[in-house]
C-alpha cells in the first residue's frame, strides 16, 4: 500500500498543525495520500487512520456526540483502524479519567484505551513547558515534547506498551492499533511520531489485504 486516506478530527483543537504534520510525513516517506478534516460521520468508512488532536477533551466529546460520530469511530477502531490520540485525544480514548483536582470525572469518552489518565497533571496553560524526551518507535529516539495542560497516564492495563516517560510519569503508550501521547508533537518540526503512525496504517493494511 502506498496511498493513505488519513483523517484529523476537526471538532476543536490543533487541527491545521496536525494536517500539516501528516502531509509532511506522507511526502517524506514517499507515499501518495490525502488528509481530510473530519467533523461528521460521512467519510469515516473510507479512512485508513485518524488523529484526534489536542484541545479540550470535554468539548470534543460533546460536539462529536451530536451526530453520534464517536460511536461510529469506536466501531471503526474496534475493527482495527489505527488511531493517534494527542493530549485531549488521549483522554477521549481512555477507559478511566480523573482530574488532578476534582478526582473522577463523568465526561463522555470512547472507553477503548486501557489506561487511567489524570487530566491537567502537568498544570494549566500558564504552566506549559518543553522538554526533550526519549520514545520507543520502535527503537529509542530523542525528540521534543511540548506539554500544554497535559495529562499523565497514571496506570496501564495488560497489553498496553509504555513508549515514553518523563520524570517517571508515563506520557506515551500504544495498545494494538491505538497510539497516544500526552504531549503535542504537532507543535514541533519533528514528524517522527507521524511517520510511526503511518507505519501502523501500512501494517494494518498488510494484515487485512
Amino acid at each position: 500500500m502506498n496511498y493513505f486516506n488519513v483523517g484529523v478530527l476537526s471538532i476543536q483543537g490543533d487541527i491545521a498543525e496536525n494536517v500539516s504534520a501528516v502531509q509532511k510525513s506522507i511526502k517524506k516517506l514517499n507515499y501518495r495520500g490525502i488528509v481530510n478534516e473530519i467533523n461528521n460521520d460521512k467519510h469515516i468508512s473510507k479512512l485508513d487512520g485518524l488523529i484526534i488532536p489536542g484541545g479540550e477533551s470535554t468539548t470534543i466529546a460533546k460536539l462529536s456526540m451530536i451526530d453520534k460520530l464517536l460511536k461510529k469511530l469506536q466501531n471503526k477502531i474496534n475493527d482495527g483502524m489505527p488511531i493517534f490520540g494527542i493530549c485531549a485525544g488521549l483522554i477521549l480514548l481512555s477507559k478511566y479519567i480523573n482530574d488532578k483536582k476534582i478526582g473522577p470525572t463523568n465526561q463522555l469518552h470512547m472507553d477503548l484505551l486501557d489506561i487511567e489518565v489524570e487530566r491537567n497533571y502537568f498544570g494549566r496553560q500558564k504552566d506549559s513547558f518543553e522538554s526533550y524526551i526519549e520514545i520507543l518507535l520502535p527503537k529509542m529516539i530523542k525528540t521534543k515534547g511540548i506539554f500544554i495542560r497535559s495529562p499523565r497516564i497514571k496506570k496501564v492495563g495488560n497489553g498496553v506498551q509504555i513508549l515514553s516517560k518523563l520524570n517517571n510519569n508515563i506520557i506515551a503508550v500504544r495498545q494494538n492499533n491505538i497510539l497516544a501521547t500526552s504531549f503535542h508533537p504537532e507543535l514541533t518540526h519533528d514528524t517522527i511520531l507521524y511517520e510511526y503512525f503511518i507505519s501502523m496504517i501500512q501494517q494494518h493494511h498488510d494484515q487485512t489485504h
